[in-house]
């Protein structure tokens, strides 16, 4: 690591700049203790468990509704990511059309809706997060990835969505960095948010409607009883009509899921807030959110008080879908963040980090969310957002809601719900699929794009690996 490198992050903070403000140092709400009832549990308190229990009550005020964190609300994933609020819920047009070629036009429009109903909600409920519909910017760093842009901008055009093609000089004089060969730019089709406010707005409004919510409250079993569904805990059990199980890629409390999804580390930083002449010599005048063509890619993002938020490329699996605390801690990933950082923009050599962290994505094989049910129809499930979901967990709750209670068939009838991605293997098969694949993809953007026949066999068979 460079000496300057090594500066910039020597005061560096291991926590989630996010999860590092005063209103996340409140008190938890109660645990669970006792013996409760309701109509439906939500098991989890990220994004996906607070719409569910929020839309269940919008829908119907009358039904009792109680939410269990394990933790505390917007602690994983929703609390973590870069903020980044995404109308795709298929990982990108590509993605989509190669794995929904016949109702990508539907899902496109659902997509837009859902970044709609959002935005609407932050206003209806008067959600503090600072929500901005700035759109975002892909950029071709290697001349291969400009033509790439290309074929994307032509894909969208034919499915509904128009996208504007940048040059060089064009998306330079928007953003400066030497790195930068072209873009690709979506004007409405990313908004950009605090995630951990986000997520403390939602659980106020669930609140606000009735949800009973219990923090430091983990499932440790679930199972039928009579004509509903019984969840214990350590200290106390609820019995509920209907179960939405939510808890993305921890626990899966069903051991299907396991087959289905893989625990990656996503890691960044934040900078401290840029002066104004930090800030005028990187233009970025439009805050769009900003992401690279590469197959191992970075986005990134100003914040309100003017830092930027730096994450991606390096995704990490561990061996038997470990997760534990002293791995959202890698001293290798964060060099070379921080390296690709002042490669990125060597104007701002000085900037320091003041947070770096890391955190637990739930990917699966087809990059975008899959549904189930389990126990009759009396529990739905969602996991497998793969990093988009800060917008596609409300998509999701609609969707199980849909499952639990015979609704929106528009929705439950699409191929996206109905079929599942293909399972990982087993161990250490697994493993060391995942790190062939990591390998191949650098290899890939070393080598012009070209991907070697490992990843198109993946490509073939439709299973594979993102970072």
């Amino acid at each position: 690591m460079s000496s300057g490198t090594d500066l910039a992050l020597r005061d560096a903070r291991e926590l989630p700049y996010w999860l590092d403000q005063p209103e996340w140092r409140r008190p938890l709400t109660d645990p669970l203790l006792g013996n409760d009832r309701c109509d439906l549990v939500v098991i989890g308190g990220g994004y996906a468990g607070l719409w569910t229990a929020l839309l269940a009550k919008e829908r119907d005020p009358g039904i009792d509704v109680v939410l269990v964190e394990a933790h505390q609300i917007g602690w994983a994933a929703s609390g973590r990511n870069g903020g980044f609020c995404a109308a795709s819920l298929t990982h990108g047009i590509a993605n989509g059309v190669q794995r929904f070629p016949g109702e990508i036009g539907t899902l496109e429009r659902l997509g837009r809706e859902n970044l709609d109903a959002i935005e609407e909600t932050v206003r209806r409920y008067d959600i503090d997060c600072d929500w901005r519909r700035t759109g975002d910017l892909t950029v071709a760093t290697q001349p291969w990835q400009v033509n790439d842009l290309a074929e994307t901008q032509a894909l969208a055009a034919r499915h509904g969505t128009e996208l504007r093609l940048l040059g060089q000089d064009e998306v330079r004089a928007d953003v400066r960095s030497p790195t930068y060969l072209g873009g690709l730019e979506d004007p409405d089709g990313v908004a950009l948010v605090e995630p951990a406010r986000l997520a403390r707005g939602l659980q106020q409004a669930c609140q606000a409607l009735g949800v009973r919510i219990h923090e430091a409250t983990e499932v440790t079993r679930i199972e039928r009883e009579g004509a509903g569904m019984r969840i214990t805990t350590a200290t106390g059990t609820v019995r509920a009509g209907k179960v939405a199980l939510c808890g993305g890629a921890f626990n899966p409390l069903l051991n299907r899921l396991r087959w289905y999804v893989a625990p990656v580390y996503d890691h960044a930083m934040i900078t401290e807030p840029l002066s104004a002449a930090e800030l005028a010599s990187i233009g970025w005048t439009r805050r769009q959110g900003i992401s690279d063509a590469g197959n191992q890619f970075h986005y990134y993002r100003l914040t309100e008080d003017d830092r930027i938020l730096w994450g991606g490329y390096d995704a990490i699996y561990h061996y038997g879908n470990r997760i534990a605390p002293d791995l959202e801690h890698r001293q290798r990933t964060r060099s070379v963040l921080a390296r690709n950082f002042f490669r990125t923009f060597p104007q701002l050599r000085g900037v320091r980090f003041t947070h770096t962290w890391g955190g637990v994505i739930d990917t699966c094989t087809r990059f975008s969310p899959f549904f189930g049910t389990a126990y009759g129809g009396r529990l739905a499930y969602s996991a497998g957002y793969t990093g988009l979901g800060v917008g596609a967990t409300r998509f999701g709750a609609r969707v199980q809601l849909g499952l639990l209670h015979g609704r929106d068939l528009d929705l439950t009838s699409l191929d996206l719900v109905r079929r599942k991605p293909l399972p990982f293997p087993p161990e250490p098969i697994r493993y060391a699929g995942i790190q062939l694949t990591r390998w191949s993809l650098a290899r890939a953007d070393r080598d012009n794009g070209h991907r070697n026949l490992w990843l198109r066999a993946l490509d073939r068979f439709g299973l594979g690996f993102d970072s």
